[in-house]
């Protein structure tokens, strides 16, 4: 039975047509081949099938194969997998440019490695680094900078304080100083949810 709109008349003559010539093509091209004809279909059909599933989940495809790719779930949370190492990392736009942080709970505040800076665009030869920090590999000196603009996903914040490192290091930091604008974080399993 046709459709009434004739719009959808059309599309659905055109559709025949171009099915029509492609089955003759294809008739034409495999006769006396119908085994083979069975097998190229066949893959093509596995093919379509693979493409469909992949755009389906493509959110969750990248949160496996790129766990500092956070997956929002809603509008007010933002999960991240558990890298192979055994750290949380997080892919955001820092002034629209991507910096890959490691999600730090016991750093105090975003800290930038030098590269990152220099990326953003800060003159990391020009900052003063009069700000003592205790880490690790003891004690270094950072600059105090304002980010105009970070973005996680789809939470956006501005005017964000952070401190450029004066020593080496090899991740930037996403401390507490940003994970306590979230309501909540937790951890569970190979998880890491930030929920606002």
């Amino acid at each position: 039975m046709l459709p009434e709109d004739p719009d959808a008349q059309a599309r659905f003559f055109y559709l025949a047509i171009l099915g029509s010539a492609i089955a003759i093509g294809l008739f034409v091209r495999y006769r006396g081949r119908f085994g083979a004809a069975m097998q190229h279909a066949a893959i093509w059909v596995l093919i379509f099938v693979g493409f469909t599933i992949a755009y389906g989940f493509k959110d969750q495809l990248a949160s496996q194969l790129f766990p500092d790719q956070g997956l929002m779930q809603g509008a007010e949370a933002i999960v991240f997998r558990r890298a192979d190492d055994g750290h949380f990392y997080a892919q955001a736009r820092v002034e629209g440019t991507p910096i890959r942080f490691l999600i730090d709970t016991g750093a105090t505040n975003i800290v930038l490695s030098q590269e990152d800076a220099a990326r953003i665009g800060f003159d990391v030869n020009g900052l003063s680094y009069i700000l003592p920090a205790n880490t690790a590999n003891g004690r270094v000196m950072g600059a105090g900078v304002t980010l105009d603009r970070i973005e996680l996903g789809d939470f956006v914040d501005r005017d964000v304080r952070a401190v450029v490192n004066g020593g080496q290091l090899s991740d930037s930091l996403l401390g507490m100083s940003y994970l306590e604008r979230f309501r909540s974080f937790e951890i569970e399993a190979d998880r890491m949810t930030l929920r606002r």
